[in-house]
């Protein structure tokens, strides 16, 4: 009899793998059909970089939301609420302040320039050097973050099946880069508007699922967190070493003004709605959404703790890091089906993001660099460098999640990665933009002077410096306060004076 019971529990199980599974293909089956699907064999350059300029607000707002919620964000974020407490969140306070300032002056600014990169302005304003420098950050930034997100897609399949994760993490990989080459971004952005309801609706389900999962009802989950200072938002101390409320707030300013600033992702989205007032709907949607929908992911990850503090035998006895519990929970705990759906969503999450990231990083690599170089190229010449770029981006990014799958959490590791990598740009574009008299030789100064700081607080360690005493967050805050006073200081003291 026993024997017959294994033997019918494995079956059982096998089955539910196999619903599961199909659940999971359906849907990101159908995403990259629906990707695909936009592919026109007459389409233009400027359709693949800018879609028309004929999408609708809201579409690109959802756009801008999708491209915001990773799998970063999607596993991440639980993984940091569950091992710590929500002074992560204090990041996602920040968004407003950076969306407002967006749609009032970074939208109307960016609508009137004839390029559809971000750092042509640099270019115009401080010489070549400066859009060079700026877009070479920002694909320096693209490939850690797109390198990041796919081996958060990969975790989940990794417990479902047990397939070998760094062969999930090369097919995911193939599967993205397929149909975001093959739409363009109007293919990405019409499935991001998609995905981006797939990902509220698996956030939401999993949520109830645990809430009701409690022995004590949800009351249970928030009592057992509240007791153990896991809504706690951080210290509100004037330590500078430390991630405290302060830090984090300031860290998400300055990070997300960088964002919708002067990243290419959000700045190329701007080109693409119909309007002027629909380019900053979508600014101020997208920016505002995220706001409670980090929340419940960070409050998926406070009631995972509560959840295991009361079932602490459902986890391995071997113990499992942050990041993979919430992937563990939605594959061992989930009624059949709904685990299928929940990794499809984490899916969805994860390949929006990384879609978003290939089409403008392919931008980049043809306005900043082939278009410089070679002087009214055709335009088959100009759609092959875009597909091309995005195909090596796409891969190099596979490259880097294969190096990651030793990291202990990816949230710290994608936050540090991207202070370091953006290098200052928002420094550099503030001078421009906020300081007229200031010279290329001014914005040179202030620039390497930034880099220098951001590289004394990210690795003081490593190059055998002194310890700063300075939260590695800052690194991006003091970088661009660096680079805005120096060159506005050296202008105020050597530019030459109108008599």
């Amino acid at each position: 009899m026993s024997d017959r019971f294994r033997n019918f529990a494995a079956g059982y199980s096998l089955f539910m793998h196999i619903v599961d599974f199909i659940l999971f293909l359906v849907f990101t089956g159908g995403i990259v059909l629906m990707g695909s699907s936009f592919f026109r064999r007459k389409s233009t350059s400027d359709d693949f970089m800018s879609a028309g300029r004929s999408i609708p607000g809201w579409v690109v707002g959802m756009s801008i939301f999708s491209t915001y919620v990773s799998s970063i964000s999607y596993l991440g974020y639980p993984g940091k609420s569950y091992a710590g407490d929500w002074n992560a969140f204090v990041f996602s306070l920040s968004i407003p302040i950076a969306s407002w300032i967006a749609a009032r002056w970074f939208v109307p600014f960016y609508r009137r320039q004839t390029s559809v990169s971000a750092y042509g302005f640099l270019e115009r304003r401080f010489g070549s050097w400066a859009r060079w420098y700026a877009s070479a950050c920002y694909l320096l930034t693209q490939v850690s973050r797109t390198g990041a997100i796919i081996f958060l897609l990969a975790l989940p399949m990794n417990l479902l099946l047990g397939w070998n994760l760094n062969a999930v993490i090369l097919v995911t990989s193939f599967a993205i880069i397929l149909y975001s080459m093959m739409g363009g971004l109007r293919g990405v952005i019409w499935t991001e508007a998609v995905q981006g309801f797939i990902m509220i609706g698996g956030a939401i389900a999993c949520l109830g699922v645990l809430l009701f999962s409690m022995p004590g009802g949800p009351g249970q989950a928030f009592s057992i967190a509240w007791d153990a200072g896991k809504f706690s938002l951080g210290s509100f101390g004037s330590q500078l070493g430390e991630s405290t409320f302060w830090v984090c707030l300031v860290y998400g300013i300055f990070t997300n003004l960088q964002n919708y600033g002067i990243d290419q992702n959000y700045v190329q989205r701007y080109h693409t709605a119909r309007s002027m007032r629909d380019a900053k709907f979508s600014a101020l949607f997208g920016g505002y959404l995220f706001i409670p929908v980090s929340a419940v992911f960070f409050l998926i990850g406070t009631c995972l703790y509560s959840y295991y503090y009361v079932n602490p035998w459902q986890l391995p006895a071997e113990g499992l890091k942050a990041d993979f519990v919430f992937p563990y929970f939605i594959v061992q705990q989930l009624p059949t089906g709904m685990t299928g759906v929940l990794i499809a969503s984490v899916f969805a999450a994860g390949m929006s993001t990384v879609a978003t990231s290939l089409t403008s990083s392919s931008t980049i690599v043809l306005t900043d660099y082939y278009q410089r170089i070679v002087k009214c190229p055709a335009e088959s010449g100009k759609l092959l460098v875009l597909k091309l770029s995005g195909v090596v981006i796409g891969l190099l990014g596979a490259a880097v999640a294969l190096v990651l799958v030793n990291v202990n959490s990816i949230l710290d590791t994608w936050w540090k990665l991207s202070s370091v990598f953006s290098g200052g740009m928002l420094g550099l574009f503030l001078l421009g933009f906020m300081a007229r008299r200031v010279r290329n030789v001014d914005a040179a100064v202030g620039v390497i002077s930034g880099v220098f700081v951001i590289a004394c607080i990210s690795a003081d360690t490593y190059l055998g410096l002194p310890e700063t005493g300075i939260h590695e967050y800052l690194a991006i805050v003091f970088g661009t306060m660096t680079i805005f006073l120096v060159g506005f200081v050296m202008a105020k003291l050597f530019a030459p004076h109108k008599c």
